[in-house]
């Protein structure tokens, strides 16, 4: 080593040691609320760091993505395998407010479907709603055995299934584009668009297991409060609950102690 170099190896470091701080003591911790079409509206509660100078708390949370179970959202367990994205839109108190940001299947759920001797049919098709989002939905379904059906496969020809692509495509586009994003998300729910498919296509090939497995948000229109309170219905800040006090007691008037 060059002799008068690292002139600061034997002394200590530049300045004293900085304290430890905890990370957490900065942060604040605030309730998702989910929209008033899922059955609970606590989703739970999320992290951010104070506002400081210009960093303000609420733009932290703005456009978080929160990923929950809808088991969880509708108090049901026949939802599990399905997974709903919440965005954060808005803060209110140590509220926010969050509105539907896509949907998706558990990996076992969508494992579980896929077997043999069947013929897997999937489409997607991208539909603009009445309230200017614009979505893809995801569709899969599976060909089924004829009643009293003795061949031990029940394949689809090409032909069939471009025509059950075709009806799928028809359905998911009627229904998307004739309603707003709340009454179309009700639909997802039950499954009333994969019962739809399952029935008009009987004549083509029977179906089983026909689900809108996912569904993604493209384009979203420009923020309006109006429209997330109206998602929201009958939204309240959380602020306790009123107890009556009881009747407020005279104090009685302090004894003199004698020879004190």
């Amino acid at each position: 080593m060059a002799v008068g170099k690292n002139k600061r190896i034997s002394k200590g470091k530049k300045g004293g040691k900085k304290k430890a701080v905890d990370p957490f003591s900065k942060k604040d911790w605030y309730d998702i609320k989910a929209p008033s079409i899922f059955n609970s509206r606590n989703v739970g509660k999320t992290l951010v760091t104070r506002t400081q100078g210009t960093k303000i708390a609420s733009e932290g949370l703005k456009h978080r993505v929160f990923e929950v179970s809808l088991a969880d959202l509708q108090n049901d367990e026949d939802h599990a395998f399905r997974k709903i994205r919440l965005r954060a839109e808005d803060v209110q108190g140590k509220n926010v407010l969050t509105n539907f940001w896509g949907m998706d299947f558990t990996t076992d759920k969508l494992r579980s479907l896929v077997k043999k001797w069947q013929s897997l049919i999937e489409a997607h098709v991208d539909v603009k709603t009445t309230d200017n989002y614009t979505l893809r939905l995801f569709c899969i379904a599976f060909t089924k055995k004829r009643a009293n059906q003795q061949k031990r496969t029940c394949y689809a020809q090409s032909s069939q299934i471009r025509q059950i692509r075709r009806k799928m495509r028809e359905i998911m586009v009627n229904q998307a584009q004739s309603c707003d994003l709340k009454d179309l998300v009700q639909k997802f729910i039950p499954e009333s668009i994969g019962k739809e498919i399952e029935k008009a296509t009987q004549s083509i090939y029977p179906l089983q297991n026909v689900y809108i497995r996912k569904v993604k948000i493209l384009k979203a229109p420009k923020f309006d409060l109006g429209k997330l309170m109206e998602v929201h219905g009958d939204y309240t800040e959380d602020v306790g609950m009123k107890l009556d006090r009881a009747a407020e007691e005279p104090a009685a008037e302090p004894t003199e102690v004698v020879g004190a």
